[in-house]
């Protein structure tokens, strides 16, 4: 058996050699491609939309309705913010000692730092929980409770 070899033909790459007849778009695949296009674009479009209501929509939120069997009076509605600082500065504010108290009062539950000697906490009246006197400061002046127990601290409360 003999095997012929047929004549082989450099591989010759030159610009001026392609065909880009090939490479038109027409008819059907030119339809395809704008709808494509147009949902991508219609898709980005919405997600815009729909980040710009997100982030404007909620500036001022409803309150959320107070559930059943508990009612708020006028007085609380009214103050449910914090305590003014003139309250905040009236608790009582000790200096830390090792060994002066230990489990759950050893540490401040807002920062969860342990307490060192010397640190300043501030003791509430109702609770007698203890908390770095800045950690409970910021708590205090948006929420009118303990952080730990939420015992009410309002001026009229402690009566």
């Amino acid at each position: 058996m003999s095997y012929q070899q047929e004549p082989t033909t450099p591989f010759r790459w030159h610009y001026a050699e392609f065909d880009d007849s090939n490479f038109q778009i027409r008819g059907r695949t030119l339809f395809f491609i704008i709808v494509l296009f147009s949902v991508i674009l219609v898709v980005a479009l919405l997600f815009l939309y729909a980040r710009w209501v997100c982030r404007s929509g909620h500036s001022s939120p409803a309150p959320a309705p107070a559930p059943q069997g508990l009612s708020l009076s006028t007085a609380q509605l009214a103050g449910a913010g914090g305590l003014d600082p003139a309250t905040i500065n009236s608790f009582p504010i000790v200096l830390h000692k090792l060994g002066s108290s230990g489990g759950a009062d050893a540490e401040c539950c807002i920062c969860l730092g342990v307490f060192a000697d010397g640190d300043k906490v501030k003791v509430l009246p109702q609770c007698n929980h203890r908390f770095h006197s800045d950690c409970v400061d910021k708590w205090l002046a948006a929420q009118p409770s303990c952080p730990l127990c939420r015992a009410e601290l309002r001026a009229d409360s402690l009566v």
